[in-house]
């Protein structure tokens, strides 16, 4: 079993709050995680039809077996239970009583918001990580791979895998969320969105290619937002002109099922392919956010970009510091690969600290002020 970072947070939440919430992309190791350090609670899986129709049917009856709580997995597929969850933690009072898994995000939070409100803390539990991977392996295989911790307990075919993850997301999931009657044009959406990873969110565009209205692109991404598919990288622009972009990028939770969707099934494929280097730049980024979640902290993520083309690809606003990191899928660096951090330090006027990731190996510190970074490394930069 792969050790996760998130434990002790984890931990940390079920001695604070009433309830802890576990949400997360479907197969990121939620149920596994929350049974190996919750070993004593009972375990209910709400994908099952009869404990669901249990549940909804009479909520007090069935959460009158779990006197001393439980681990409630899918929880989501249960909305009206949790204004009965409400009156049973009141009741009790009991840190941790109740353990909540759900892989949908927006049914999970509306629902929290509504009832269980300053009683559940909150952890996002995203594929896995580079370290707790901790392979060695090259850039290419962690893209391709991904962090589904399925394809690291055994020898699976990824191509098989990420298959059947697309068939089971789009015919299951998704009608779970919105009722969605053409799955094979909503697919197409899904395909195309790999296809801008890294690029700014042109919806209109994005509407057009798919084949539907600009409403409809809207409210498809949106579910793709709210089961832990895709989120959005938003522009730093306080402080700066007129002139700074405003506009979200798109980038995908797992490099691996955004390669599966762009139609790529080993490394021979990507090394060759034109979207290797926005690839490498979404590996960079997710990891930079599961750094943050893994330890129970809020996304301070940002890129900037100017109107004439100059762009930090990342911008960790850390309190009162903007911490700049450019990423380059590239295994060698040069001088040209500063140019960014170097624009970025003179518009600060001041040397700061600045990081350059890459796909090579080694790390170095360079004169002025900025530190090479190579991938198995993430955690030496300061965020």
């Amino acid at each position: 079993m792969i050790q996760r970072i998130a434990e002790p947070e984890l931990l940390k939440l079920a001695a604070q709050f009433k309830a802890v919430a576990v949400t997360g992309p479907r197969q990121s190791g939620k149920t596994t995680l929350v049974r190996k350090v919750f070993p004593d609670k009972p375990y209910v899986n709400l994908e099952n039809p009869d404990l669901r129709r249990f549940a909804i049917e009479d909520p007090l009856g069935f959460l009158s077996n779990y006197p001393e709580g439980a681990i409630l997995d899918e929880i989501q597929r249960v909305p009206e239970i949790f204004s009965y969850l409400q009156q049973i933690l009141d009741d009790h009072n009991k840190p941790g009583m109740f353990v909540l898994t759900g892989s949908n995000n927006f049914l999970l939070q509306d629902n929290i918001s509504q009832s269980l409100a300053g009683r559940v803390g909150y952890l996002f539990l995203l594929p896995l990580s580079i370290s707790e991977i901790n392979s060695g392996e090259k850039a290419d295989v962690l893209i391709l791979k991904g962090g589904y911790p399925e394809l690291y307990k055994q020898d699976s075919d990824i191509s098989n895998y990420y298959l059947n993850y697309i068939r089971t997301y789009i015919e299951r999931d998704v009608r779970m969320i919105k009722n969605i009657t053409d799955l094979y044009v909503f697919e197409k959406f899904v395909r195309l969105c790999a296809g801008r990873i890294g690029q700014l969110l042109n919806l209109s565009n994005l509407a057009t290619e798919t084949g539907v209205d600009v409403k409809t692109a809207s409210s498809w991404l949106s579910v793709l937002e709210t089961s832990f598919i895709v989120f959005r990288l938003q522009p730093f622009y306080r402080n700066f002109n007129k002139r700074i972009v405003k506009m979200p990028k798109l980038y995908f939770y797992d490099t691996g099922l955004a390669s599966a969707l762009l139609g790529m099934e080993n490394t021979s494929q990507l090394i060759l392919n034109p979207y290797r280097g926005s690839l490498f730049e979404n590996l960079i980024v997710v990891e930079m956010l599961k750094i943050r979640f893994n330890a129970g902290r809020v996304n301070n993520l940002f890129f900037w970009r100017d109107n004439t083309g100059n762009e930090i690809d990342l911008l960790i606003d850390n309190n009162n510091e903007l911490i700049p990191v450019e990423i380059k899928s590239g295994q060698t660096i040069s001088s040209d690969s500063f140019k960014g951090l170097e624009f970025w330090q003179k518009l600060q006027k001041t040397e700061s600290t600045g990081y350059l990731v890459y796909a090579g190996e080694m790390s170095q510190q360079r004169s002025n002020a900025i530190r090479v970074v190579p991938v198995h490394q993430l955690n030496l930069i300061k965020d």
